[in-house]
């Protein structure tokens, strides 16, 4: 009995070791975010200088003309290069799916060179095929870079779904006088709609994130949120409003994550709920 009692409180020691580690590691992650975020609420000029309350900092965010056009830029670069990154990561994530083992093991091995590739060498291996082939540095050029960068990760996402998927309900939509294109759309479609959806998401964040691809491939006029502050701090201090600018994409991000596990968690129970009523789980 007192060798199960050890036993025991060295399992709760080890327990609140391990949350004591996970807190840790999550202070040290937000606690920066936390302080942008109350510091953006106060028209100090530098950082640990409170003087009093004030939505001071919003309002020159909205006023700032040069910022708010970097921010537009960023979400129309990041918009558009995730809608062609997810049409074309799940057309190729399908048609590699239903590929011969040959040619699937060919192109999943292809699709891994951009997940583990440095960003650094893509943007500078398209900036010398842009300059090889005589094209301008443009918003076609940057799109190019951002669907390079992102169109793996969305084929990543597709594929388990794909793996998911009953494989013979596509066949009997077949057998059942439907033709590719509606089956496709019908019932393959619907059932990867999920991976589809995270996919965009993920390559639509790596998008407003990125730097390194947009400094390369952006034409001079082009700003993103990245270039902009960054041709600021090469001259003068990062503006006050910026600290603004990142407590609304932190609550933004927020509110999807959050938004999304709730309506995920909604959607496990009430499948878990029709099938109890079925008598499919015990």
């Amino acid at each position: 009995r007192q060798r199960q009692m050890c036993i025991r409180d060295s399992n709760m020691v080890k327990k609140v070791l391990a949350k004591c580690y996970i807190y840790l590691i999550l202070l040290l992650m937000y606690l920066p975010i936390l302080v942008l975020v109350v510091f953006s609420f106060t028209a100090s000029t530098n950082v640990g200088d409170w003087t009093g309350f004030s939505f001071k900092l919003y309002v020159d965010l909205f006023k700032n003309q040069d910022l708010m056009r970097a921010v537009w830029n960023t979400l129309l670069i990041a918009f558009v290069s995730a809608i062609v990154s997810t049409i074309l990561g799940t057309l190729g994530a399908i048609g590699t799916y239903y590929s011969s083992k040959k040619t699937r093991k060919v192109i999943e091995t292809m699709n891994q060179i951009p997940v583990v590739n440095a960003e650094i060498v893509i943007a500078l291996s398209l900036a010398v095929l842009s300059v090889a082939l005589s094209w301008k540095f443009s918003f076609f050029t940057l799109l190019v870079g951002h669907v390079v960068l992102t169109i793996a990760f969305v084929y990543l996402n597709v594929k388990p779904k794909l793996t998911q998927m009953d494989p013979f309900a596509y066949e009997a939509a077949l057998d059942l006088g439907a033709k590719p294109r509606y089956a496709l759309y019908k019932v393959v479609l619907p059932d990867i709609m999920p991976g589809i959806l995270s996919g965009f998401m993920i390559s639509f964040t790596l998008s407003l994130d990125d730097f390194v691809i947009t400094q390369y491939l952006k034409e001079p006029s082009f700003d993103t949120i990245s270039t902009y502050i960054q041709g600021i701090i090469a001259k003068h201090p990062i503006p006050p409003e910026v600290r603004a600018l990142t407590t609304v994409i932190f609550l933004v991000v927020l509110v999807v994550v959050v938004g999304t596990t709730v309506y995920n968690n909604y959607k496990a129970k009430n499948f878990v709920k029709k099938r109890l009523k079925k008598g499919e789980l015990e």
